[in-house]
């Protein structure tokens, strides 16, 4: 049977790509990729001639994962890529990875460039622990719901922005994370003009005022740890969630997990406040 080849290609810099992904593309029958002119450019740059570009993008995915299968069947190799970088972190190729995998085809992926990982190591923020959040909402509620948790998130976040939006976003990132958090904002990376600028969100909006150009990474720093919660603060929670309808029971466990308060702290305090229904 065939193999899919998953292979990272490079974010800007045709230098970046490595050898295994030139051997690679020059020996699989097909490459299905975002959009064939680019990547048909790539392909004849190192020299690469499959026998089929397979268009596979948000639209088109679907379909294609049907025809990369029946390649597969047929004893063929293909690759995936995606216009740069590697396929499936905020680009098309998840959905086709995924059907390659349930018919039961091998999948190999081939590690390479990515402007997410190159904007973390680059931004000077922590790296242990992070999370690629891609392209937000432009608007509405699932906006500002994953912005919600951005507020408290304890591991640094990393966030693709077109440069039309940026100047909009950096306000307000400003107005919702202060100055409390450090952030970086990488721009073109690995081209010409390559930049890495790092402060708060205010100077990340004073420097980046007026027109942008290029792709732009977004690098948020990790929430600081919460203040301990004390018995003023869970009692004023315990209160609010009783004046709303709550029982004991839930009162307690709604504040314990929302605070991260000690148990006895918020059962202790429970017991001063009135109820609706006092069943434990």
């Amino acid at each position: 049977m065939g193999k899919l080849y998953v292979v990272a290609t490079p974010i800007g810099n045709l230098g970046d790509i490595t050898v295994r992904a030139v051997d690679v593309l020059s020996s699989v029958e097909a490459v299905a990729c975002e959009d064939t002119r680019h990547s048909g450019r790539l392909l004849r740059h190192i020299g690469a001639r499959p026998n089929q570009l397979i268009r596979s993008d948000a639209h088109t995915e679907q379909r294609a994962s049907t025809r990369v299968i029946e390649l597969l069947d047929a004893g063929h190799d293909v690759a995936v890529v995606s216009d740069a970088g590697t396929p499936g972190v905020s680009d098309p190729g998840t959905s086709l990875v995924a059907a390659v995998v349930e018919a039961g085809f091998e999948v190999v992926p081939l590690p390479g460039p990515s402007a997410a990982l190159a904007a973390l190591v680059a931004s000077g923020l922590p790296t242990e622990r992070f999370v690629v959040e891609g392209f937000l909402p432009r608007k509405g509620r699932a906006r500002q719901e994953i912005l919600s948790d951005l507020v408290a998130e304890p591991r640094t976040v990393v966030i693709y922005e077109s440069p039309r939006r940026l100047g909009a976003t950096l306000v307000e990132f400003a107005e919702l994370f202060g100055d409390q958090r450090m952030a970086s904002i990488s721009r073109e990376l690995t081209k010409l003009h390559e930049e890495t600028f790092r402060g708060t969100f205010s100077e990340l909006a004073a420097h980046f005022d007026g027109v942008v150009k290029g792709e732009i990474v977004i690098v948020i720093g990790p929430a600081p740890p919460p203040e301990p919660a004390t018995v003023e603060v869970v009692t004023e929670h315990l209160e609010k969630l009783a004046s709303a309808g709550s029982d004991r029971r839930s009162g307690v466990a709604a504040t314990m997990a929302t605070l991260s308060a000690p148990k006895r702290m918020v059962y202790e305090a429970s017991l001063a406040v009135d109820w609706p229904d006092l069943t434990v």
